[in-house]
């Protein structure tokens, strides 16, 4: 392995890592007893966007999740 692909693959190890803890950091969608009492109608008819730091956690596994699969298909086209 060359140096660049040793960097690559730490980089890759780093971002799997924080794209499981991203992953599991997010709230499910039916918490609590609510989705269990109101069925589908409170995500019909509910805002549907996430608030906060839902929405960050969101927008952070979206980003890292890209650049797991760079880096992916970079590794594989390397070797």
């Amino acid at each position: 392995m060359t140096t660049i692909q040793t960097v690559l693959a730490v980089i890759m190890i780093l971002a799997s890592l924080f794209l499981t803890f991203t992953i599991l950091m997010q709230s499910g969608s039916r918490q609590g007893m609510s989705g269990t009492i109101s069925g589908g109608a409170e995500t019909f008819f509910g805002s549907g966007k996430a608030k906060g730091m839902d929405a960050m956690l969101n927008k952070l596994t979206i980003a890292v999740a890209i650049v797991f699969v760079v880096l992916a298909i970079a590794l594989n086209v390397m070797q």
